[in-house]
């Protein structure tokens, strides 16, 4: 028999994977090791050496794609179809059972998924129909108890309240939502898998039958699974069955959708005679960005050691830019992706990849001012999601009372009580009478209404007012962030599960530091600012968002590139409270994860790696001052090069890498250099003294002669430009 294909593409550790013997296997593959070519070349090998017939193997992979990819590819590699393979995601196979054994599974045989939004609203109908307040009992935080306690394998009873009443409570609404689901024959996502779970358990002689047939059990992406998962998959195996799994500690950074890294420890203690082969050899970036990656994870004290390695060169040192603040790292940025594309490259072969979804923000308007076509992937642009719609809407609203298609969407957002028979009611009434909707509303508010309708949409209209006269005469950016407090859009949106209520809380708060910046341009004459800085949104979400198949820059969250490569990575917004963000920053588990997340973001660099920061960032309305990523520092400094702006650029220079006599020069230098003495004597980072500020330390400092200044960080008064000669600083 040849097998020469099978083995052939193969380095030494991947052959020894695929071609163990019928012993458990842990595989920990690190980032572009070929994790996915292991698994289609260990089914292969099974097929066609060991002589397992299709049918006796399962295999699961963590997407749609990942799982139809993986299929072609076996089929490829085999030569001929494989129908009997069970390949496909945890949710897709459990579904897939639970078809097959509908009556073991107590289901009805037209039993129907519920996506989430189903769920949702099946919850939401609940609540009103108990009629229970939503401002306390809200049902997307329902919704995340009650699959958090599926995805741990918990049914009502299973449940502790632990003297809480809140949680008691809880724990009734799912009894009442399992008790509708089944009646009604309904399944939702995470009721697959723990049906699925329960099926084994509850009938021994079907789990049997299936462990005869299923011993050969492949996963991928095993850092990423749930417990819920990890029940199945291990009540699955049994004692006889062979789990082959493939993961990468160092990539796990999913813990706020319940996966558990631990699994790959617990893997080795629930079956003892595993082998554990390490893929290290790297078939995707240069040494360098490699040996910078490696750096970066070895300070995280929990995972199996590993080291990535090239059999390629080391190529270009990794680029290092500090900006003065965000527009400037902003421009920065897509002036090296234009030099990339002067160059002959495309731009889908550049990725942007940033920690907050509110980040986005100054890198599209800075394309889009650059005329370079953009993609937000796994995402929306900034001014097109939900929470940045409504908080326009009510703007323009207060900026123009007959805006209709405002009206509707915020007039009950957040909910007060205005159900959709009231619009309805107001929308007809508007068109019998040819009146604005606004208009109409405030007429049947008079009386027309009921008197609990009456009352809500009385108490709306004077909302509106009441934010109009108080945002009258106040700066632009005070008027966004009064109307978005007020309106309680920011309370409205913290109810959702935690992870998604930050996102939003987070782009209502830069729509605040929008409007700040746009303070700073030029409206057109006769517009106030408020109605200038509206149009600027419109056209801000035009058309330059491009579709997948599109040549354009690619823009994503550093959780939305896990499995993704680029010749060109702009990781930015290297700051200690940004990455690592705030929240995880004091607690060990979270900051090991926010490391992992940046070895991820690492790695997805094939030839060309930019690291940015800035001294100054507007986030959320407030100018803030930061220090350089201690994961920048975590990196050796012979792998990095600083690049740094032309003297015309006003910035502060890296507290982490300046020292005293530094000053700013040309393009690029190696970190740690002394540039030449500024004029006058001073010196950035060097101390000085003020006669009214006190104490500070030189930041910065441009120009020439008279006109000649400084930037000064002082202890008590902040961050100061001053001319150098009027100043009379007195060095220290």
């Amino acid at each position: 028999m040849d097998v020469t294909p099978i083995i052939d593409p193969l380095n030494d550790a991947q052959r020894e994977a695929v071609t163990a013997a019928d012993n458990p296997m842990l595989v920990i593959a690190g980032a572009g090791s070929g994790k996915t070519r292991v698994l289609v070349h260990r089914i292969a090998w099974l097929v066609e050496v060991d002589g397992v017939s299709p049918h006796g193997i399962l295999a699961v992979a963590f997407t749609n794609k990942a799982a139809a990819e993986m299929r072609i590819r076996i089929e490829k590699l085999l030569g001929e179809p494989i129908n009997n393979l069970w390949v496909g995601t945890f949710h897709g196979l459990a579904h897939r059972l639970l078809r097959r054994h509908w009556q073991e599974a107590g289901l009805p045989q037209s039993f129907q998924i519920l996506d989430s939004e189903d769920q949702h609203r099946l919850l939401k109908r609940m609540c009103k129909n108990l009629e229970l307040d939503e401002t306390t009992w809200i049902p997307r935080e329902i919704q995340y108890f009650i699959n958090k306690q599926k995805d741990d394998g918990l049914r009502p009873e299973h449940i502790a309240d632990h003297g809480d009443q809140n949680r008691r409570q809880l724990i009734h609404f799912y009894k009442l939502y399992q008790d509708i689901c089944e009646q009604s024959g309904l399944v939702d996502f995470a009721e697959l898998l723990l049906r699925a779970h329960e099926l084994w358990l509850h009938h021994p002689n079907l789990l049997e039958r299936y462990r005869r047939r299923f011993r050969h059990l492949l996963v991928d992406e095993f850092q990423d699974t749930n417990a819920i998962q990890y029940a199945w998959l291990r009540v699955l195996a049994g004692e006889t069955g062979i789990p082959f799994v493939v993961g990468d500690d160092d990539q796990s950074i999913y813990r706020w959708r319940g996966a558990r890294v631990e699994h790959i420890y617990k893997f080795q203690k629930d079956f003892p005679n595993a082998r554990v082969v390490k893929l290290e050899q790297n078939y995707r970036s240069t040494g360098t960005i490699l040996k910078a990656a490696n750096a970066i994870i070895e300070n995280n004290s929990t995972r199996m050691d590993k080291k990535l390695w090239t059999g390629g060169n080391d190529g270009d040192l990794i680029k290092l830019y500090n900006a003065y603040n965000e527009r400037d790292e902003a421009d920065f940025v897509i002036a090296r992706i234009q030099e990339w594309i002067r160059g002959g490259n495309r731009r889908d072969e550049t990725a942007v990849l940033y920690r907050s979804n509110a980040q986005s923000r100054v890198f599209e308007e800075s394309l889009l001012r650059a005329n370079l076509p953009y993609r937000v992937y796994g995402g929306q642009r900034f001014f097109e999601r939900a929470e940045i719609k409504d908080a326009l809407a009510y703007l323009r609203l207060i900026e123009n009372r007959n805006d209709a298609p405002s009206f509707e969407r915020v007039v009950n957002v957040p909910t007060r009580g205005i159900g959709a028979t009231t619009v309805n009611t107001i929308r007809e009434y508007a068109r019998a009478n040819a009146l604005p909707m606004w208009e109409a509303a405030r007429s049947l508010a008079g009386g027309q209404l009921p008197g609990r309708a009456a009352n809500a949409v009385q108490a709306f209209l004077m909302l509106i007012e009441t934010l109009a006269g108080d945002t009258r005469d106040i700066e632009l950016h005070e008027q966004v962030d009064h109307i978005i407090q007020r309106s309680r859009l920011t309370d409205h949106y913290r109810k959702e599960p935690r992870e998604k209520a930050e996102a939003r809380i987070e782009n209502l708060e830069e729509l605040v530091s929008a409007a700040r910046g746009f303070e700073d341009d030029e409206a057109e004459e006769g517009m106030s600012p408020m109605a200038a800085f509206l149009a600027h949104a419109v056209l801000e979400s035009g058309d330059a968002q491009g579709d997948e198949w599109d040549d354009c820059v690619q823009l994503m969250t550093l959780h939305s590139v896990k499995g993704l490569e680029f010749p060109l990575v702009f990781m930015t917004g290297m700051e200690d409270g940004l990455f690592p963000h705030q929240r995880s920053m004091n607690d060990a588990d979270g900051l090991e994860e926010e490391r992992r997340l940046c070895y991820v973001g690492t790695t997805r660099a094939m030839s060309e790696l930019y690291l940015t920061c800035a001294e100054q960032r507007r986030m959320y309305g407030v100018d803030k001052f930061a220090h350089p990523s201690r994961f920048i520092r975590e990196i050796p400094e012979d792998l990095i090069e600083e690049v740094r702006p032309s003297i015309r650029v006003s910035r502060p220079v890296s507290h982490a890498r300046s020292r005293p006599g530094q000053t700013l020069t040309g393009s690029t230098r190696k970190p740690g250099g002394l540039g030449k003495a500024a004029e006058n004597g001073i010196q950035l980072g060097q101390h000085v003294c003020h006669g009214k500020f006190g104490e500070g330390v030189v930041l910065n400092y441009e120009g020439t002669g008279a006109h000649a200044r400084v930037q000064v960080n002082f202890a008590t008064a902040g961050t100061k430009w001053l001319v150098m000669s009027y100043a009379k600083l007195e060095l220290m």
